[in-house]
């Protein structure tokens, strides 16, 4: 899933980011894929994600989860979002062991996520790696912002919400909590982590982009 692959960030702040998705193929095995998808869920809801839901129609931002989990069927794919290697290594062992027969995602730092599947005793089939932005890049935000906004895979996040959001908190009109909650709201992909957003609006705080 590539739209995961461009979390900027520091390797500190990244070590506390982790998506987790299934994903069929169309025509191959998505036939009857909705039922697979609920019991990742299922399974990841038991490890604490701080993010998690079917992809494309809503997360747990939107809906309780009993509702995301009725909305499953939809789509056959579904997401978890972790703030912690172990719980992410815990949810990969339930998988392996429930044996879905779908393709199963781990996004992070590769060599987080390569010591994920040395743990639960599984060889990668596939690594895709960003290569980083290109261009004009001198036209795009501080990276305090991007840190923020690259944890949506569509775009979703503008810089000046998150601006603004640092200055809601900044005020204390917004606790980093309820901030952060506010970011994790128009990413229509759902990856969004929310508890990296509290610590990344602080430091976008102290550098001046709460005022």
């Amino acid at each position: 899933m590539t739209h995961t692959n461009h979390r900027q960030g520091t390797i500190e702040s990244l070590q506390r980011d982790y998506v987790v998705f299934i994903y069929p193929a169309r025509g191959i095995n998505d036939e009857g894929a909705g039922p697979k998808a609920e019991e990742f869920l299922r399974l990841g809801y038991s490890h604490g994600p701080v993010n998690a839901g079917p992809s494309r129609t809503g997360d747990v931002f939107l809906f309780d989860s009993q509702r995301v989990l009725d909305r499953i069927n939809r789509v056959g794919s579904a997401y978890a979002v972790f703030d912690d290697k172990d719980k992410v290594t815990a949810f990969v062992k339930d998988l392996v062991r429930a044996d879905l027969g779908v393709s199963i995602i781990v996004s992070g730092l590769i060599d987080e996520v390569g010591d994920i599947c040395r743990e639960v005793g599984i060889k990668r089939h596939t690594a895709q790696c960003s290569l980083g932005v290109w261009g004009k890049t001198d036209s795009l935000p501080p990276g305090e912002i991007l840190d923020i906004t690259t944890m949506c895979g569509h775009g979703m996040i503008s810089a000046n919400l998150v601006r603004r959001m640092a200055g809601e908190v900044n005020r204390g009109l917004l606790s980093f909590e309820e901030a952060a909650s506010k970011l994790a709201r128009p990413c229509s992909c759902g990856i969004f982590n929310p508890k990296r957003a509290q610590d990344l609006l602080r430091v976008a705080i102290e550098r001046g982009g709460g005022d």
